[in-house]
């Protein structure tokens, strides 16, 4: 049993909750993520020292086929009106003032984006020059909003309070050496938590990581 048709569904602007079929299952996909980081140059070292900036979207790319003589579509739509249709995602939208977010969906696969780039090739025409069979080359930028980018991944450093509990041989030096990056902040742990001897916690215990500059403060 094959899989269900695939759909790009377009999520908000004027033309929200359209849905566009695709005639022809994809044959494959491809999703691609990257980071960017950038290279600082520190004399006297043999390389570069690595600092991470951002991560990139993931880009979902895949081929969709168009034929006017395979299949008959029950819409009757032909190879050029769903070239029309599929090139229109790429338009402004009059309420975004952007092109409309979309979600893809196939089988498992549920992938909420924006069309970023679109390639059409017709290789096959009616008498009249119309064109009876294409091939879609699609890239699929995922679309998050702001909210949804700050929830994930959630963010845990120590500019914000934080509760961890000891395990084994955990001491405050080397909690503050692995949250601060300098072991010797282990007052700062020992205050904000009340701690007379520093040797006075053991594994089981929890301990409130407080912000670094508000502890300073």
């Amino acid at each position: 049993m094959g899989l269900e048709k695939a759909t790009i569904e377009i999520l908000e602007g004027a033309r929200k909750t359209e849905t566009i079929s695709v005639l022809f299952n994809p044959s494959e996909y491809s999703i691609e993520r990257a980071n960017t980081f950038k290279a600082n140059a520190i004399p006297g070292l043999s390389g570069p020292l690595l600092q991470f900036i951002h991560g990139e979207a993931d880009l979902l790319s895949m081929e969709l086929f168009l034929d006017d003589y395979t299949d008959q579509p029950s819409d009757k739509q032909s190879v050029q009106s769903r070239l029309a249709v599929l090139a229109s995602l790429l338009e402004i939208d009059r309420d975004l003032h952007a092109p409309a977010p979309v979600m893809f969906v196939w089988g498992e696969l549920h992938f909420k984006a924006v069309i970023e780039k679109m390639t059409r090739k017709i290789t096959l025409f009616q008498p009249e020059g119309i064109p009876a069979r294409a091939t879609v080359s699609v890239s699929f930028k995922e679309y998050k909003t702001l909210s949804e980018l700050v929830r994930d991944p959630p963010q845990q450093s120590s500019d914000r309070s934080k509760r961890r509990v000891l395990v084994g041989v955990d001491s405050l030096w080397l909690l503050a050496a692995q949250t601060y990056k300098d072991a010797s902040l282990w007052r700062v742990l020992a205050e904000h938590n009340d701690l007379d001897d520093p040797r006075d916690v053991a594994g089981g215990d929890w301990v409130t990581i407080p912000p670094l500059e508000v502890s300073r403060g």
